[in-house]
């Protein structure tokens, strides 16, 4: 019998946040009353993310290890994805900036009419905490071009925790093509265009140190991403597998 939930972290050079993260999400899951599974995604980190989470796999029968030799957080979510096995497969960021605890409110009995449920720090009842005031409105000036270009109705497309249910994945990421920061929002163009119901459910959030996020460069490179979103919407290449 497949599990409840499936927790899919991507992890490139996390070798320091890793472990206290996986205790805090291993000691949460012993007290839920569902089963639920880990996948780690390494890919291409040049530290010692793999063997730290080998090491965790061991110990616990319900966490497993992927590699993939490609940096991308879009390539290891998209390969977790698909080794999940969970009724709901959610993504979670390696630094555990949303407190585990709130994985709740993304599956079933506190929420369960959606197809896609996505953090987010903006709609009513969300808080940020500590988060400096420049890297905010970064991330305002990208929503609002996410909201012109791609999706219109989304407010926080790139908080790093979402909720997929199983019967939509195949649909959504067999299609899906960008490797890097900005397949959150294809992913969610993707499951608007199909017409998925899409939630955004409102979160606790903690500004952590360390991101992995090249502030300027990457920005310029998820700006063209949009552009390329919409491109490859005209030619056809999100158009559902037969």
């Amino acid at each position: 019998m497949p599990p409840l939930l499936s927790i899919i972290i991507p992890a490139h050079n996390e070798e320091h946040r890793l472990p206290d993260s996986l205790n805090k999400i291993l000691a949460f899951l012993l007290d839920q009353a569902y089963q639920a599974e880990i996948l780690i995604v390494e890919n291409g980190s040049q530290d010692r993310t793999a063997e730290i989470a080998q090491r965790f796999t061991e110990r616990h029968p319900n966490l497993l290890l992927f590699q993939e030799p490609e940096a991308g957080k879009g390539l290891a979510v998209r390969r977790g994805m698909f080794e999940a096995q969970g009724d709901y497969r959610f993504i979670c960021d390696a630094d555990l900036s949303m407190p585990i605890e709130e994985v709740n409110h993304f599956i079933p009995p506190i929420l369960s009419d959606f197809d896609v449920a996505i953090a987010s720090r903006e709609v009513p009842g969300a808080v940020r905490y500590g988060e400096p005031l420049y890297r905010h409105w970064v991330g305002r000036v990208f929503n609002l071009l996410v909201r012109i270009l791609t999706i219109p109705a989304i407010h926080d497309t790139q908080c790093g925790f979402k909720c997929f249910r199983s019967d939509v994945v195949e649909d959504l990421f067999s299609v899906q093509v960008i490797n890097g920061w900005t397949f959150d929002a294809e992913v969610l163009f993707i499951a608007n265009q199909r017409g998925y119901k899409i939630v955004e459910v409102p979160i606790s959030w903690y500004y952590i140190p360390g991101s992995r996020v090249r502030l300027f460069r990457d920005s310029f490179t998820m700006l063209c991403d949009l552009f390329r979103i919409r491109r490859n919407a005209r030619q056809g290449r999100y158009e559902k597998k037969h």
